[in-house]
């Protein structure tokens, strides 16, 4: 299991990587994009080894750990926001329900596509909502934890 994880987090850099010079992120980004994705993963791939695994609750995990960085690293890198979640939330897309979905309902397995298409909704609504959550966060939380006493400047952004 631990080579599998290893393989996983690999992988998971990687895609994430290539997805962020697919958009044009900062050359001084890609590490940071790729430890987003990847770390959003990493929590979507451990959970979903439980012996009743959710994939909704998982993406849902997957999907709070991603924002929690990219706010971190975006006010430790002075960075928008932007840069690391539209890479970063590559890895959990539910791409394959998607295509299964439209796959069954082209075969006219109508009863199939729409078990799969409910199950992608549900999973794109708890990413949504995961994001959702951390971006609630007032941003001078960040400022204060990251940045300390310099959060309080008066020429902050917060």
């Amino acid at each position: 299991m631990i080579v599998e994880f290893a393989v996983q987090c690999i992988v998971s850099f990687a895609a994430t990587v290539a997805f962020s010079l697919l958009f044009h992120a900062p050359k001084n980004q890609y590490v940071w994009c790729g430890i987003t994705g990847m770390a959003g993963w990493a929590v979507y791939w451990l959970l979903m080894q439980a012996e009743n695994p959710s994939p909704v609750t998982a993406s849902f995990a997957g999907a709070v750990v991603l924002a929690l960085l990219t706010r971190i690293f975006s006010v430790a890198r002075r960075t928008p926001y932007a840069v690391y979640i539209t890479a970063g939330i590559f890895p959990l897309v539910p791409g394959a329900g998607i295509y299964y979905t439209v796959y069954y309902f082209i075969t006219a397995m109508n009863q199939e596509a729409s078990a799969k298409g409910i199950e992608t909704l549900k999973i794109a609504v708890a990413i949504a909502l995961g994001i959702v959550l951390v971006l609630a966060l007032p941003g001078k939380l960040f400022h204060l934890v990251l940045r300390g006493e310099r959060a309080n400047h008066p020429n902050s952004n917060g």
